[in-house]
């Protein structure tokens, strides 16, 4: 089991911008927008993660640096949040999740901003190319598309008598999921099994999923999605309920109950977006810095909803887990 340290936020974070600085080096000032709220577990993991490498680049809080954090997980808020955090007129922006970029670029096109989770940068313009991004922002983007196959690929490992793959996801908030289908499809065939692909505009047409796939005798592949985010422990809960093996993006849905994950490992994205944020108020500029997928990835496996689910999970997959939820 992974052991993992909580830092909380501290006043710093919270308090205005200082009038003066208070050391003979001048602070540099770094506004964070995340998109989740503020008292959000994963927010405060990716915030601490996030202060804790920009700590050993060199920055510390007080002497060189002062850091204005925002969190929430409305999107009417998040606009506002990001009008606030322009006006304080921050040396560089860093900004956590697909709504949290898009609502701060609608405030500025000029202010140097790191972003961390935008699924699709060039499709939601936020930059013209990732290998040259153009204009005011970067960042790290968790967009692999072979992770379509990989998650087929381990479903059928830990449920190998299912015979049908669902894929299911929330058009509005996964303009990127067509990136996913094609490996997903690809391996259903590979391993036998039928693909069905199925979008849906909210819970009642998801929990409609759910049921079928139970019927149908049919895994289910949750795309990463804004919405999916929104409603993780409604949709762990309907596939311990319909009792449907699923997998997901992100450990904060196994930790709620799911199955298994697979994908980014989130706080590491966090901690490289402190070197860009390191390079840029250097003096580099986000339009010569190459947006980055991700290097490290993520394997949960819960036991205990295996267990439910009358699942023996083979030693290797175990062997191979990052973390293994009792």
């Amino acid at each position: 089991m992974r052991r993992r340290e909580f830092i909380g936020l501290v006043g710093s974070a919270a308090a205005a911008w200082p009038l003066s600085a208070r050391a003979q080096q001048p602070l540099r000032r770094l506004g964070v927008l995340l998109g989740l709220a503020e008292n959000n577990r994963e927010a405060q993991a990716w915030f601490a993660a996030l202060r804790d490498e920009l700590a050993k680049l060199g920055w510390t809080e007080g002497r060189n640096i002062e850091i204005k954090f925002r969190a929430s997980g409305d999107v009417e808020m998040l606009k506002r949040l990001a009008k606030e955090l322009v006006a304080l007129q921050p040396d560089l922006i860093l900004t956590g999740t697909t709504p949290a970029g898009a609502a701060m670029l609608q405030q500025t096109r000029t202010i140097p901003i790191v972003f961390v989770l935008v699924a699709d940068p060039v499709g939601s313009g936020f930059i013209a190319t990732l290998s040259h991004p153009g204009g005011n922002a970067t960042g790290f983007t968790p967009i692999v598309s072979s992770l379509g196959g990989k998650w087929v690929e381990l479903l059928k490992e830990i449920a190998p008598r299912m015979t049908r793959v669902t894929a299911s996801f929330n058009p509005p908030t996964a303009t990127w999921a067509e990136d996913y289908l094609s490996a997903f499809k690809a391996a259903a065939a590979a391993l036998n099994m039928e693909a069905i692909i199925a979008p849906v505009a909210d819970m009642d047409e998801l929990s409609h999923v759910i049921k079928q796939a139970a019927e149908q005798n049919s895994g289910l592949v949750v795309i990463p999605d804004t919405f999916a985010q929104g409603h993780r422990a409604e949709i762990t809960d309907l596939a311990a309920r319909y009792r449907v093996p699923a997998i997901y993006w992100s450990r904060s849905y196994t930790e709620l109950g799911g199955l298994i994950s697979y994908g980014p490992y989130i706080v590491e994205e966090y901690r490289r977006a402190a070197s860009y944020v390191d390079r840029i108020l250097k003096g580099e500029k986000p339009s010569n810095l190459p947006v980055q997928a991700p290097v490290k990835y993520e394997f949960t496996i819960n036991l205990k909803a295996a267990r439910a689910l009358g699942l023996d999970v083979p030693l290797v997959l175990q062997q191979r887990a990052d973390e293994m939820i009792e």
